[in-house]
């Protein structure tokens, strides 16, 4: 097919003509579509291209002036889904064109992983797939993994993704991956780490049916931190990352963990199970103790963590939080200059104590539904008790933005990829000399 036999998208900054509707976001004309914008709005770019989508285009091609890189990203963004990966052909120069077919790499791979059904995703896929992925577009030698699977989890201590894991016949894993472009002996930059749950059905508090129906997403955090990773490396990345993914399934079966468990830590933090649906925090304490182990001067987790982080934020923000607050600011410049929507919420270290136990230093949430009043906030605080240095350098994400369950009008349904950028560009900036 050549480029001038595909439908042409080019931009206007004029209004549409009457006929086709007031205020119309696109008109046709002989070659293709032209999309009508008011000034660089990415999110009516991003709601055009949905339009045209609608229309059923498989292959576009941007043309003509006026396109800058983030209007065809939100135009990418939008067109695509999870039956169509692909399909826009980008204009302008070299530079412009490799950064977006990097982005297009990136998160076309963390988009189609989370889109996958929970039976082909399995807790050692998701590793092996992550790990292959790394491996393809890092330098050659330079990246190297481990995978502690099933008991030996147990035997190591990592006892978080071991008992939310346990419940089922795929046993759980952690992927402990090591990016190194410099010597051996070179001090770890940066330790990122990934909620890898490839299936929630929040265990024996069980979920309703609507709620469990898209929870194949919920290793969503483990396949962004993953993508960004990637997107890093392929922007240059040339200091020493960790990558800890803590997957698992938690499921219902006569091996599960059940409500009243006690969880002993590596650190020796104590945990009462009050609910097995908050089971994300208690696989990424093992993940943030791992990281912390490394001595890395900056820590980032990603999870799909809360749905008391959806209620805050609504789906098209994600929550950040952080006790270290100008490295929190710092991120939030980076997510803009991104153009993804971020939104921090509170967290202080009294967050760690609004799940209490009478019988362990913490509970996992309050035994109530939801996790209570500021679930998202004590859900961080939990998280911060496996962080070092009263949690200088570590940003917790909260992706509330990583999927939809269904379309709308500037979303498909499925993954979203929102929050790759921002991880990406924070840790480049932080790990720059």
């Amino acid at each position: 097919m050549t480029t001038q036999s595909i439908i042409q998208i080019s931009l206007s900054f004029e209004p549409a003509a009457t006929q086709w509707g007031k205020q119309a976001l696109i008109s046709p004309f002989a070659a293709g579509y032209q999309i009508h914008l008011s000034g660089t709005d990415y999110r009516q770019m991003q709601k055009a291209a949905r339009s045209l989508d609608g229309l059923g285009l498989q292959q576009v091609q941007l043309s003509g002036e006026g396109w800058n890189l983030e209007l065809q990203w939100a135009f990418y963004q939008g067109f695509c889904s999870a039956k169509k990966a692909g399909g826009v052909h980008f204009t302008g120069d070299a530079s412009v064109q490799q950064l977006l077919q990097q982005q297009v790499q990136c998160f076309s791979w963390a988009k189609q992983l989370i889109n996958q059904t929970p039976e082909q995703l399995s807790p050692a896929e998701l590793a092996s797939q992550a790990a292959a992925f790394i491996t393809a577009v890092a330098p050659q030698g330079t990246v190297s993994s481990r995978v502690i699977s099933g008991e030996s989890l147990a035997a190591e201590g990592w006892q978080g993704t071991y008992q939310v894991g346990r419940g089922s016949n795929r046993p759980p894993v952690m992927l402990v991956l090591d990016f190194n472009p410099l010597a051996a002996e070179a001090k770890v930059a940066a330790a990122l780490v990934g909620k890898g749950i490839t299936f929630d059905s929040g265990g024996y508090s069980i979920k309703a049916s609507e709620s469990m129906v898209s929870m194949k997403y919920d290793m969503g955090g483990a396949a962004t931190i993953t993508a960004a990773l990637a997107l890093a490396i392929l922007r240059g990345l040339n200091k020493r990352v960790q990558l800890i993914l803590c997957c698992a399934e938690n499921l219902i079966s006569g091996h599960a963990y059940k409500l009243g468990d006690i969880i002993t830590y590596k650190n020796g933090t104590t945990v009462e199970i009050v609910n097995t649906d908050a089971e994300g925090r208690l696989v990424l304490a093992d993940g943030l103790l791992y990281a912390a182990q490394t001595g890395a001067p900056l820590i980032m987790d990603a999870a799909t963590l809360t749905g008391a982080a959806m209620v805050a934020v609504g789906g098209e923000y994600n929550a950040l939080f952080a006790l270290d607050k100008p490295l929190a600011e710092r991120a939030l410049t980076h997510a803009a200059a991104e153009q993804e929507p971020t939104w921090p919420l509170p967290l202080e270290l009294w967050h760690q104590q609004q799940c209490p136990s009478p019988y362990a230093d913490t509970a996992n949430s309050r035994p109530v539904k939801g996790g209570g009043m500021g679930g998202a906030s004590n859900a961080a605080g939990f998280l911060s008790r496996f962080v070092p240095n009263e949690g200088k350098g570590w940003l917790h994400f909260d992706l509330a933005a990583a999927f939809n369950s269904s379309s709308n009008a500037y979303w498909s349904a499925g993954a979203t990829g929102q929050g790759i950028r921002t991880l990406a560009a924070t840790l480049l900036a932080e790990t720059a000399d």
